[in-house]
């Protein structure tokens, strides 16, 4: 983001905190207010740099997945960074989805080396990060809840494990992020600020997925509340984004459950109108089975960007 922007921006809060309302003119000294949004989602490559971007730019996304993997020639990178930079695409993440704080010692070890892999991927490619979830002590699911994950202990794995990865690769230019979790650290905006706090390493960073950590009929009924809040607490350390949608069954027992973006209770409009507020933090689409309905995801988060004033064009 510019430097106007960034002026603009700061006029913005000082002018609200005067005035004691949020309610802004829609343009200030003639500049309009909207703010300019990134959606992404997976893409196919098409096999070269040229058809991935033309591929992104049909979807009409402006960010994207990382396109190759670890084991990409510098020569490959290079051309798929390029070809991103000069389409003005954000690859927002490098996935290294593994668990490393397994109880079992050979998964331990296997994931810490994609963890470590794949970060460097990142700065490789300039990705604005690399994304994991921080693991899980269940014995055979890698992402499974487990009485041991929400532990003094495991808090401590979490943070030692962290460190190891960024000081072996020591990343330049992104930034190791844990996907927050319902059942594992980090579960809310409070104990992701602990994590970041202990971890202490520069490139440690956050990835938000609100949908993760509404874990309770309470953080349901009031997301929208929970999103402001994460905001407030991480928004200047956020990297990436991803977009789903929830619903609370009408069950005896509380049960939680994903759903397209559009079909859930989430508030949009609270979660994009806080990510309009950051300098080109991506919202990628996720777990959706085919491009017809990550088209209607889109379609829906487009519809309540435009309803809010938003764009993501």
């Amino acid at each position: 983001m510019g430097k106007n922007a960034l002026s603009r921006r700061s006029f913005v809060k000082v002018s609200a905190a005067v005035l004691g309302s949020a309610v802004l003119p829609s343009s200030i000294k003639g500049r309009p207010t909207v703010s300019r949004l990134r959606l992404g989602g997976p893409c196919s490559t098409g096999g070269s740099p040229e058809r991935w971007i033309a591929n992104l730019k049909a979807l009409g996304y402006r960010a994207a997945y990382c396109p190759v993997g670890a084991d990409a020639s510098d020569d490959v990178v290079r051309a798929y960074a390029d070809a991103a930079r000069k389409a003005d695409i954000i690859i927002a993440e490098v996935g290294a989805w593994s668990n490393p704080i397994s109880p079992d010692e050979a998964q331990r070890n296997a994931a810490l080396k994609t963890c470590r892999d794949q970060l460097a991927l990142a700065d490789r490619i300039g990705a604005n990060c690399c994304v994991n979830i921080a693991g899980s002590r269940h014995p055979t699911n890698w992402s499974g809840p487990h009485k041991d994950n929400l532990t003094k202990e495991t808090f401590e794995m979490i943070v030692e494990t962290t460190r190891s990865i960024i000081d072996a690769v020591k990343p330049t230019c992104t930034f190791f992020c844990l996907e927050t979790m319902p059942w594992s650290y980090p579960d809310s905006a409070d104990s992701y600020l602990a994590l970041i706090k202990a971890i202490d390493r520069r490139q440690c960073a956050v990835h938000f997925d609100p949908v993760n950590i509404i874990n309770s009929p309470e953080r349901c009924f009031h997301n929208g509340a929970l999103i402001r809040d994460a905001f407030k607490k991480l928004g200047p350390m956020m990297k990436s984004c991803h977009g789903k949608d929830i619903v609370l069954s009408e069950e005896l027992t509380t049960h939680l459950s994903e759903v397209r973006p559009g079909l859930g209770v989430l508030d949009y409009g609270v979660f994009l109108q806080e990510l309009s507020k950051l300098d080109n933090v991506p919202l990628m689409l996720e777990h959706l089975t085919t491009q017809d309905e990550y088209k209607l995801a889109a379609d829906y988060v487009r519809s309540v960007a435009a309803k809010e004033g938003l764009s993501f064009d």
